[in-house]
């Protein structure tokens, strides 16, 4: 896990605050989060990790009486400002979620779907090229290049999953955001994501969510443990995981609560 000197923050909240009606879910978070890194979220169900994933990319904007407060900003510029364009901002934040979900349509298709909508494409070789680059990024190339015309959905969990990958980063983005992508794969599936996510931080920040402890140690460089809506601690992993500041943490890490 080795670690860029001097790393350029990437996304910077301040203060935020969600509340889902009378509910709140997060207190006041402060949290940077570095360039070319993979940060894991950590924490007990329900702790509030996911609904802070989700605040960068403004996906809980699609969730009734859902409110947020505080600011969140991505290369200095608050996404929360009403001058931001959220489609544009969402190409620019992928998303790969707990289950695969590719769309019903072609390998091809579900890879081309964001270039064709954003306009990425001047022809179909262009299209044909982007296609191609987004699938052997993703690992996925050499299982698929020979029936593009198949569905999505015909691929195992994890080559599902990995087309998922391929078509967050169809768009170019320079934030991929994974909600607990391992949670529904077979350990052999799981180790392919996570080489994966260590060769996409050249070129991407990640923000992870993960249940697995293990998974958080061997892929992130830093860490960030969430308790009940707030940000106990945050941090390089490899200090989080052997020498936490805080007892809470410690007793999470350890397994006393979960």
């Amino acid at each position: 896990m080795t670690n860029i000197e001097n790393p350029k923050v990437k996304i910077k909240a301040r203060n935020m605050t969600v509340h889902y009606g009378d509910a709140q879910a997060l207190h006041g978070i402060d949290l940077d989060l570095n360039a070319n890194e993979v940060t894991a979220l950590i924490g007990p169900s329900g702790c509030g990790k996911s609904t802070f994933l989700r605040c960068i990319n403004r996906m809980n904007d699609v969730i009734d009486g859902c409110r947020v407060g505080g600011s969140l900003s991505i290369d200095e510029q608050d996404v929360y400002d009403a001058a931001v364009d959220v489609v544009e901002l969402r190409a620019r934040v992928g998303m790969v979620f707990q289950k695969p979900n590719p769309f019903p349509k072609s390998i091809y298709d579900n890879v081309a779907y964001g270039p064709r909508i954003h306009g990425m494409a001047q022809d179909r070789a262009s299209l044909d090229a982007l296609v191609e680059r987004s699938l052997k990024r993703a690992g996925l190339w050499q299982e698929v290049k020979d029936r593009l015309s198949a569905s999505g959905t015909s691929l195992s969990g994890g080559q599902q999953q990995r087309l998922c990958i391929a078509r967050a980063i169809a768009v170019n983005p320079d934030i991929v955001l994974m909600d607990e992508p391992c949670s529904a794969l077979d350990p052999i599936a799981t180790a392919v994501i996570e080489e994966l996510m260590e060769e996409l931080r050249r070129d991407y920040t990640i923000v992870i969510v993960t249940h697995s402890m293990q998974q958080a140690a061997r892929i992130s460089q830093r860490t960030a443990y969430f308790h009940l809506g707030d940000l106990v601690e945050h941090g390089q992993t490899e200090t989080i995981f052997t020498t936490p500041q805080h007892q809470q943490t410690e007793a999470y890490i350890s397994g006393k609560i979960g």
